[in-house]
């Protein structure tokens, strides 16, 4: 029984310690939901600090890239280096921008619409995010 413990373990059966999620977090990041406009914590927010994916602690945005596009979800022109994954929607219209790490949803990012000198608009639902204020420790990022 000992050698099976210290056996090493394939990535097909290694243990995913995520954050839990509520069933609409996990609507929204595992499913690809989308949350209603307006409706989100974070669409109205501005503290200094940093968003952070909800299920696995990746530093994404940081609160200065944050913009008002009054769209009804966060918006940010940019994001940490290698921090966010552009996927193509099955829509065949839209880019998806996923959590590099754990590949959870986060929204659509959108280009060309003049809100910001870096033209980008990463569209972000609330229930993807957490906000970590400048001053405080960053959660581990949990590995995937």
């Amino acid at each position: 029984m000992l050698d099976l413990l210290k056996a090493p373990r394939t990535k097909s059966y290694r243990y995913m310690p995520y954050n839990r999620l509520t069933t609409e977090q996990k609507r929204v990041i595992e499913e690809k939901g989308t949350e209603l406009p307006f409706s989100g914590e974070y669409k109205d927010f501005y503290e200094e600090g940093t968003f952070v994916c909800r299920k696995c602690n990746l530093p994404l945005f940081s609160s200065k890239s944050k913009f008002d596009a009054k769209c009804g979800w966060p918006s940010f022109d940019e994001n940490f280096p290698n921090a966010v994954m552009r996927v193509p929607d099955p829509d065949g219209i839209r880019i998806e921008i996923q959590c590099s790490n754990c590949k959870g949803h986060l929204g659509h990012v959108f280009e060309g619409e003049g809100f910001t000198e870096k033209n980008t608009r990463h569209c972000v639902n609330s229930l993807s995010i957490r906000f970590v204020q400048k001053g405080k420790d960053l959660p581990h990022k949990i590995l995937d």
